[in-house]
């Protein structure tokens, strides 16, 4: 694979997708989903101590061979070359995360989104924002509500933009805010150090890892694992041990974790007793 082309095949297979091929809103919908379903969203490398790679050669390495999951520059710019070299037309975007900010704050733009120009008009993909990662792209038409197979997503337009929100049981949470200025790789390599290294950044001090499953979505935040059926009560549970976690990584969230003493000292630190 060269530095400019993607093996599709290879990235199908781990994605489980054997639909449609062209660039309509039936493939969009096909990948997005299927991608959402198959590669968790986890922050391992930086709690490793490592920068995520954002080249096409390690993103391809990492989550197409290597079973393994990302953040959102890593999820959403592999999903830009798949949806590139399929022939769509793809804009990467930035957004601002408010997703559990203090009122008023106003935070740099670490999250990255696509969109995707259709014949009927313009979507919004975004298959790498953790616990509410979107399981079907969005309409860009602000004011509506539009279903996904998980919860119902709109878009409320602003002065400078828009903003993504999610409808959790009976509340609109909103998720970020963005605006249609096209970003290049530079702009994604200066936010993902930022977020793999600043010690202000959760990414470097706590395990986040989240995968939507056709009838729930699962969630962990360092040994919390939650999940949330989609018509049910969600449920809370704390692993115990290094084992536990390691098992439920793999399980759960579908993830092939390498067997170093690295990520075995990590998750012991992850699943030890919290001193008071």
């Amino acid at each position: 694979m060269s530095a400019e082309t993607i093996d599709l095949e290879a990235y199908f297979r781990r994605i489980g997708y054997n639909g449609p091929c062209d660039p309509s809103l039936d493939t969009l919908r096909g990948i997005h989903l299927r991608h959402a379903l198959s590669i968790p969203f986890e922050n391992l490398d930086p709690l490793l101590g490592r920068t995520p790679r954002l080249d096409l050669p390690s993103l391809h390495r990492k989550l197409v061979l290597g079973g393994r999951g990302g953040y959102c520059f890593e999820q959403n710019l592999l999903l830009s070359h798949v949806l590139q070299t399929l022939g769509f037309r793809v804009v990467n975007l930035a957004a601002r995360v408010v997703w559990n900010a203090p009122p008023g704050s106003v935070r740099p733009r670490t999250h990255m989104l696509l969109r995707v120009d259709l014949q009927d008009g313009p979507y919004v993909a975004d298959v790498g924002f953790g616990g509410l990662t979107l399981t079907a792209p969005l309409r860009l038409l602000p004011g509506i509500e539009q279903a996904t197979p998980h919860e119902a997503f709109r878009l409320i337009e602003i002065e400078d933009g828009f903003i993504i929100e999610a409808r959790i049981r009976e509340t609109w949470k909103a998720l970020y805010w963005f605006d249609l200025q096209p970003q290049v790789l530079a702009d994604y390599e200066m936010a993902n150090w930022f977020v793999a290294n600043h010690p202000a950044s959760h990414f470097v001090s706590r395990l986040s890892a989240a995968r939507p499953a056709i009838d729930r979505r699962w969630a962990l935040a360092n040994n919390q694992l939650s999940i949330h059926p989609l018509r049910a009560p969600s449920e809370e549970r704390v692993l115990t041990g290094a084992e536990e976690l390691r098992t439920v990584l793999q399980e759960s969230f579908g993830l092939t974790l390498p067997n170093t003493p690295e990520l075995a000292g990590l998750l012991v630190r992850l699943t030890a007793p919290q001193k008071t």
